[in-house]
């Protein structure tokens, strides 16, 4: 059985015992979350898509670790102008194990 959630503007496809890293949610480690924003339920015989959520249906996970990304640089510059910034990110994001799929 498998799900496609949204969460934090994404959509992500789901199954049971999958770990994803999303973007960052409030809870510390080992929490339960539940996302009910399910857009599509399948099974190996059925597909339920959602207009625009599929009624009922639910997704439970368990937060595994809060953390941050890897740095990315964001550089800008113009050509013989002297022109140059440089500028370092890290984004937050919450790691999560997929407990079950309530249709």
């Amino acid at each position: 059985m498998y799900a496609v959630i949204k969460t934090g503007g994404k959509q992500y496809r789901v199954e049971q015992g999958d770990t994803l890293a999303i973007e960052r949610l409030d809870g510390d480690t080992g929490a339960t979350v539940s996302f009910t924003e399910v857009l599509l339920v399948g099974a190996d015989d059925a597909t339920h898509v959602g207009r625009p959520l599929v009624q009922g249906a639910s997704v439970t996970g368990t937060i595994v670790e809060q953390g941050r990304a890897k740095k990315i640089v964001v550089f800008k510059f113009r050509r013989r102008k002297n022109y140059k910034r440089k500028k370092g990110h890290r984004q937050y994001f919450t790691r999560v194990r997929i407990d079950s799929i309530a249709a």
